[in-house]
């Protein structure tokens, strides 16, 4: 059989909000909680970022191109880096700086920008390019949007930008009897590829490995790939003259933070490498690499995906209620993007460095885990809700977010700017 396989990883951290008081409004724009995003940082750099980033120059040295993998770095994170982990900033680069690694563009500001401000969403494409040039490596020219979040809107945007591919969700209800094994193009942009996560095997790994209650566990190198030697047997495309493409997509605090490394998740893909080679024919293979392989014919309707809604790669549902579809969500959504002409041109009357501020600001308050931490779905999709959220509810996050955007909005209509 022949496959190509695309590790894919997802790193971002949020600028976090404390617990502003509705009596600040006004008097304060002390937003963020530098002590507690700090320690965010620091915790998980430890216990992922530095040790996988360790082993990953390890096994990408050793393979000397046989294994490659490759990421997306919020803007957020990388300034996170910068101000409280250079070190973590310097064993990225070290990773990067092997040649098997690539870094994706992505909104600076991991936001929901694309669904509500296109203008805004071109800004922060660019500055995540600037950030990422100046501390990492030039993104390669494939997107992946905040959270996988796609439509054919968004398809369009990205296209028009000059993009090549889009990394995507193998969401069922988009693909219907389809395989996520197929490399797509978008109905609304039919140069654009799609790459599309195959989210079975990829959560095998992200969410059920240290599972004890499930049937599968423990989960080995060896029996993972078995799995994915079993893809030939009832492969589509195989069966049309095609490669398939396996998205293994995930958040990069899978490993050492979702999954302790008491649980073996080191070990597990330290071996995953070898056991993939035993596979005749396959390869490990980057987004831009699939890309210039994909020998899709984009006048084949049957290869055109067409997202008229936008869909995601969160929760079971892969639609965006997440972040928004209940009223304190909507509501934070649109007091977030009804002050940007307010910013604008606010920003026209200050001194370059008081206006850099105003709209850095801002955008931090654009990134979707403000409006994640206001899901009110506890189902099966609870916990997940609850990682590394600052607030005791949704409810709370809620308050405190609009008291921020409040300030905010004061610091806008006042005809002198200080900023506190």
């Amino acid at each position: 059989m022949a496959i190509d396989i695309c590790f894919y990883f997802q790193v971002h951290q949020p600028w976090r909000l404390r617990h502003y008081r509705f009596l600040e409004v006004g008097r304060s724009s002390v937003y963020f909680d530098e002590e507690k995003n700090a320690q965010i940082l620091r915790k998980v750099a430890d216990k992922c970022y530095l040790p996988m980033n360790n082993l990953l120059h390890e096994l990408l040295t050793q393979y000397e191109g046989r294994f490659k993998v490759s990421f997306s770095i919020s803007g957020t994170a990388i300034q996170q880096m910068e101000s409280y982990a250079p070190d973590v900033l310097a064993s990225f680069k070290r990773v990067f700086e092997t040649g098997y690694a690539e870094l994706l563009s992505e909104t600076s500001h991991h936001s929901l920008a694309a669904l509500y401000s296109p203008s805004e969403f071109k800004a922060q494409v660019a500055l995540h390019r600037e950030l990422a040039t100046k501390h990492l490596i030039a993104p390669v020219p494939v997107f992946r949007n905040t959270e996988l979040i796609t439509s054919n809107q968004i398809a369009s945007l990205v296209s028009e930008m000059g993009y090549q591919a889009m990394l995507m969700e193998g969401a069922d209800h988009i693909l219907r009897w389809r395989s996520p094994l197929f490399k797509y193009r978008m109905e609304s942009a039919p140069s654009l590829v799609a790459l599309l996560k195959n989210y079975r095997l990829s959560d095998d790994i992200a969410f059920r490995f240290s599972d004890r209650g499930w049937a599968q566990w423990p989960l080995t190198a060896e029996k993972f790939v078995s799995w994915v030697r079993m893809i030939d047997l009832e492969n589509p495309v195989a069966a049309r003259g095609g490669i398939p493409f396996l998205g293994l997509f995930m958040d990069y605090e899978t490993f050492g933070e979702h999954q302790w490394a008491s649980t073996g998740i080191f070990d597990f893909f330290r071996a995953l490498p070898q056991r993939f080679f035993e596979l005749r024919n396959s390869r490990f293979i980057t987004p831009s690499e699939a890309t210039t392989a994909a020998l899709v014919d984009q006048n084949t309707e049957s290869f055109l995906i067409d997202a008229p809604e936008p869909f995601s790669w969160a929760d079971v549902e892969r639609d965006l209620s997440a972040w928004r579809g209940n009223p304190i969500q909507d509501a934070a959504l649109r007091a977030a993007y009804q002050i940007e002409n307010s910013i604008r041109n606010k920003i026209k009357e200050l001194d370059a460095e008081t206006a850099a501020d105003l709209l850095e600001t801002w955008r931090r308050l654009q990134t979707s885990d403000h409006f994640y931490y206001m899901c009110t779905k506890y189902f099966a999709d609870g916990d997940v809700h609850k990682y590394f959220n600052p607030f005791d509810s949704p409810y709370d996050a809620h308050i405190i977010y609009m008291n921020v955007i409040a300030d905010l909005a004061l610091r806008c209509s006042a005809q002198k700017q200080k900023i506190a």
